[in-house]
């Protein structure tokens, strides 16, 4: 196991495999959408695979696939094959907006996925139309029914946003009275590739669970995974638990255990940092696999204290997450 400065183990990459996605979300991009990079300019599979053998040696165990919307690169189900083979690879999960998904979920299944996050930030077919610009609940909805029905562990990440969907916070609580899902609500960031839209965060963790609370005046703290994001809760007789994501006012950094890599290649230590580290153009220029490892060592030992202070160190953010990796 590797330890960063400030001694948190690193043992989670999200790994983005393209940019490119099939809707359009307020809080993500613009609306007429971002300039998606060329192919030539993207890892390849093989490249991924590689950096994945490389840090699955440092110790990162759990791989989380990301975009854009993963589902929209051709050939990534065979890609997910064989990063599950992989050694030291231990979890295997996948981030996706669940348009193009549930014609693929018993295949995922007979992979051993470890987990689905399903995007979705509205039950309502107007207010999704609006949010992603593009009519695909029903197809979203789809993929939550059966991944369900497949018994496959589902978390449901929805952004909240003033004026926007505010009032699916019970709805989609409600979806944990019967399902085991959990429901986690995210506050908005400036990743959307103009800024933030918003002086001032209204709708911050401590206003999303006084709603809870309100809804349901009994509601319970639950214990957190180690390294968990999301601060959890469960109404007494329900299935499902309800997460709460403090994703801008980052009250997790403390205990951070995730690295990423966008689809161009950049390693970001940090969401809030404008990249530490061009990884493609190491691989490109022939860097053979313990320059690789020196590099990501280096890295890892000048990573942030936190998302301020990576922030300050770069700067207003103002990319599109789909840029990032979701």
């Amino acid at each position: 196991m590797i330890f960063d400065n400030h001694n948190r183990p690193i043992t989670y990459l999200r790994l983005a495999v393209t940019d490119r996605c099939n809707l359009r979300c307020f809080y993500c991009m613009p609306e007429e959408g971002i300039r998606y990079l060329p192919k030539h300019q993207l890892l390849t599979y093989e490249e991924m695979e590689r950096l994945v053998r490389v840090l699955a040696r440092l110790g990162v165990s759990k791989i989380r696939i990301t975009g854009g919307e993963p589902f929209v690169r051709n050939g990534l189900m065979d890609f997910l094959w064989r990063l599950k083979a992989t050694e030291g690879v231990d979890e295997l999960h996948i981030t996706t907006n669940g348009v193009l998904t549930q014609p693929l979920i018993p295949e995922l299944v007979r992979m051993g996925i470890g987990s689905v996050n399903l995007s979705i930030d509205t039950l309502d077919r107007e207010r999704f139309r609006l949010i992603t610009r593009r009519d695909e609940l029903p197809a979203v909805r789809g993929t939550l029914d059966a991944l369900l029905a497949h018994d496959v562990p589902v978390k449901l990440n929805a952004v909240v946003m003033e004026g926007k969907n505010t009032e699916d916070i019970p709805l989609l609580a409600e979806l944990t009275r019967h399902h085991p899902v959990d429901v986690r609500f995210i506050e908005e960031m400036p990743f959307n590739g103009e800024g933030s839209h918003y002086p001032v965060l209204n709708w911050n963790h401590r206003r999303i669970l006084q709603e809870l609370q309100t809804l349901y005046p009994d509601l319970k703290r639950q214990p957190d995974s180690p390294f968990s994001t999301s601060t959890t809760y469960q109404v007494p007789g329900y299935q499902g638990t309800i997460g709460i994501i403090a994703a801008f006012t980052r009250t997790f950094c403390g205990t951070c255990n995730r690295i990423r890599l966008t689809a161009q290649g950049t390693l970001k230590t940090c969401l809030y940092d404008n990249g530490v580290l061009d990884v493609r153009a190491l691989l490109r220029s022939g860097a053979d696999d313990a320059e690789l490892t020196a590099a990501f060592l280096k890295a890892f030992a000048h990573r942030p204290k936190n998302g301020f202070e990576a922030e300050h160190q770069r700067g207003p953010v103002t990319e599109s997450m789909s840029t990032i990796g979701g």
